[in-house]
C-alpha cells in the first residue's frame, strides 16, 4: 500500500503544467472525445440515441483533462477532488450497457492527456475506435436469429396445441408457450410464446400461416428489443 501511495505521490509531483501546454492539452482532449462521440454516433443501433448524453461524453472528458492537469503536484488538491467525485452520480438512466463502456472511454481518454501522456492518448483512443467500429460493422457476438416473443388471439374452440404445432416446426426453431390468458369476457383465449425463428425463415410468411390458422384474429410479433415486426 505504501508502494502505491508514493507512485501517486511521485505523479503529482510533476511541475505544474505552463498556460500554454494546458491550451494545448485541453485542445487534444476536445479533438479525442470528439472522435470517440463521433464513433458512439457512427456505431449506434438502438432505438432512443440522444444528442444530449454525446455531448455529455465529450464534456465529461474535456472535465476529466482539466482535473488532472489541475491535480498535478497539489496532492491535498487531488484527495479533494477524489473525495468530490465519491459523491457525484451520474444522473442519467443508460439505455444500452455499451453507454456505459463509452463513459468509462472518455474519462480514460481525458485522464491520459491531463496526466500528460499525449502520444498514449492518441494511440490508445485510435485503437480502440477501430475496435468499436470492426465489431459493429462485423455484428460480432450477435445470435444466429433474433428472438421474438410472439402474443397470438384465438377462440376457445380451437385446439391451438394441434394448430400451430407444425407451423412453429416448419418456421421456428424454439417455440415456448409462456402464458395463457382468457379476453373478451372468456369468450377468446390469449397465448404469449417466446420463439426464435429459423435463419431463412421470412417473418411475413410465417405471420400468414398463423392468421390462416387462428381465423385472421389477433397476432403481435416483437423482438426482444423491443420493436415491432
Amino acid at each position: 500500500m505504501d508502494s502505491v501511495f508514493e507512485a501517486f505521490k511521485e505523479t503529482l509531483g510533476q511541475e505544474k503544467p505552463t498556460e500554454i501546454e494546458v491550451v494545448w492539452a485541453m485542445s487534444l482532449s476536445l479533438v479525442l472525445n470528439l472522435v470517440i462521440g463521433t464513433v458512439y454516433k457512427a456505431t449506434y443501433r438502438g432505438t432512443k440515441y440522444s444528442q444530449d448524453y454525446v455531448q455529455t461524453l465529450v464534456i465529461m472528458g474535456l472535465v476529466t483533462t482539466i482535473l488532472i492537469m489541475v491535480v498535478s503536484g497539489n496532492l491535498s488538491i487531488a484527495f479533494g477532488m477524489f473525495a468530490a467525485f465519491s459523491v457525484i452520480r451520474f444522473r442519467r438512466n443508460l439505455g444500452q450497457a455499451r453507454d456505459l463502456g463509452f463513459v468509462l472511454f472518455a474519462m480514460a481518454t481525458g485522464m491520459v492527456v491531463g496526466a500528460r501522456f499525449y502520444s498514449m492518448a492518441v494511440l490508445t483512443t485510435l485503437i480502440t475506435s477501430a475496435m468499436i467500429i470492426v465489431l459493429t460493422r462485423k455484428n460480432a457476438f450477435a445470435p444466429q436469429s433474433l428472438s421474438h416473443q410472439l402474443r397470438i388471439r384465438v377462440a376457445n374452440d380451437i385446439n391451438y396445441d394441434e394448430v400451430f404445432e407444425p407451423i412453429f416446426e416448419e418456421f421456428t426453431d424454439t417455440a415456448d408457450l409462456v402464458s395463457v390468458e382468457t379476453v373478451q369476457a372468456g369468450m377468446m383465449t390469449e397465448l404469449t410464446y417466446g420463439i426464435r425463428l429459423k435463419t431463412d425463415a421470412q417473418l411475413h410468411l410465417f405471420v400468414e400461416r398463423l392468421q390462416i390458422a387462428n381465423g385472421n384474429d389477433r397476432i403481435l410479433v416483437t423482438t426482444k428489443q423491443g420493436g415491432k415486426q
